[in-house]
């Protein structure tokens, strides 16, 4: 049996990130106490929770994952993080609360929420056109570029056919230059009227924000985000390696198991999509700010903007084969809307070569939950549908308990 840990919230510093000096002299100073939660429960109190764990640690240790870590929060508080395995195979060095994993798509809810409060402080409105960010913008039809907002870039309705030029994202270009060619990419629909999945289209929030606030887009995220949600060990953009030792390091499976790969920087050309980096200490403070409990820094109408379906999804079934049957799915703004079990649950998952993340959210139930892996399996896909089925089956089953105890 793999080994497993309850951890405590201890502050550490957080990951270094890659800055010119230029761009630091035009950041805004914020001057805020970072607030921290504690883990105030070594096992968690509910049974389903419990069920969870047991679960988790049984399939994190079958499925050879070499490390992981995962949080639950709960009623205001993180009730549990479980911590798993090594940060590079054959090393020795324990996953704990503080390492760094990539997030990958999991970056589009931050940026999603980073947004709306660029818009709370007038800095643009999400119906802004992009043309007026972005001199020279051009798209391969001219309405489509005239009418193209910030909104439509943030939930996929761009109109451009799906997972434009990934191919040259891949190929580590630079996100200016594929900009330049989006005028090369065939339109499927008009702005607003379509899904499609995009990387390019969603990161030119990082050349709008920047042009709109003269801060780069890595310096406002620390400062609107990162910073006052007392997300020490967060960054966005390439690791330094010499000031950050605490990192997983990514692995793929071959004949053999797993082999570790040395961090690379594939996706960071696109860091609003794909760029952010965080340890599961961090994902616990983001759950909280997103359930509600730091309204100081993620207000409610932050949080319902996030939480609103913009575009229905029609997602293929193996996207969500280990969920339970269920028709309504949407977007938001860098978020999936589910209506599930009677319940909305704000989702997104994210891959990068290595690493796997997941998180989810109720505020109706005010739970959530995030998983971090630097070795990717079937475990991702479904630890989320899985502490959510055996939490709403408990909640409904007393919930079904309560009625009928209740006089008619």
């Amino acid at each position: 049996m793999g080994f497993l840990t309850v951890l405590g919230i201890v502050l550490f510093s957080k990951g270094a990130i890659t800055i010119e000096s230029d761009q630091v002299s035009n950041a805004r100073p914020v001057l805020v106490e970072v607030p921290v939660t504690p883990i105030n429960n070594p096992l968690p109190e509910l049974p389903a929770f419990r069920d969870f764990v047991t679960f988790m640690e049984h399939e994190l240790d079958s499925s050879h994952t070499v490390g992981a870590a995962y949080t639950i929060v709960k009623g205001g508080q993180i009730v549990y993080t479980g911590t798993f395995g090594e940060r590079r195979r054959g090393e020795n060095q324990p996953v704990n609360e503080h390492t760094l994993f990539r997030l990958a798509s999991v970056s589009k809810g931050f940026s999603g929420a980073l947004a709306c409060l660029l818009e709370e402080d007038g800095a643009f409105s999400l119906n802004d056109r992009v043309s007026d960010y972005y001199p020279g913008f051009r798209l391969k039809d001219s309405i489509s570029t005239r009418d193209l907002t910030i909104m439509h870039i943030l939930s996929h309705t761009s109109g451009l056919v799906p997972y434009a030029f990934d191919n040259l994202v891949e190929a580590n270009e630079e996100l200016p230059s594929i900009i330049e060619r989006l005028d090369e990419v065939d339109i499927s629909a008009p702005p607003g009227a379509l899904y499609g999945y995009q990387n390019v289209m969603f990161s030119m929030l990082d050349p709008i924000s920047r042009r709109a606030t003269g801060v780069p887009f890595q310096v406002l995220m620390q400062e609107k985000i990162f910073r006052p949600l007392g997300m020490t060990d967060a960054s966005v953009g390439p690791v330094d390696l010499a000031g950050q030792s605490n990192i997983a390091y990514p692995h793929v499976r071959t004949s053999k198991g797993y082999v570790a790969l040395n961090p690379h920087e594939g996706y960071y050309n696109v860091m609003p999509a794909a760029g952010v980096n965080a340890s599961i200490s961090d994902m616990g403070q983001w759950l909280l700010a997103l359930l509600g409990y730091k309204p100081e820094y993620l207000d409610a109408t932050v949080r319902t903007k996030l939480a609103t379906p913009v575009i229905y999804t029609p997602l293929k079934s193996r996207y969500t084969r280990n969920w339970k049957p269920f028709r309504e799915r949407y977007y938001s703004l860098g978020w999936r809307i589910y209506k599930y079990q009677g319940r909305d649950v704000i989702y997104h998952g994210g891959y990068i070569q290595g690493y796997r993340a997941e998180i989810a959210f109720c505020p109706q139930e005010d739970v959530g939950i995030a998983f971090l892996q630097n070795s990717p399996n079937g475990l991702a896909s479904q630890c989320v549908p899985t502490f959510l089925d055996l939490l709403f089956e408990a909640l409904d089953l007393e919930s079904q308990r309560s009625a009928e105890k209740s006089p008619q």
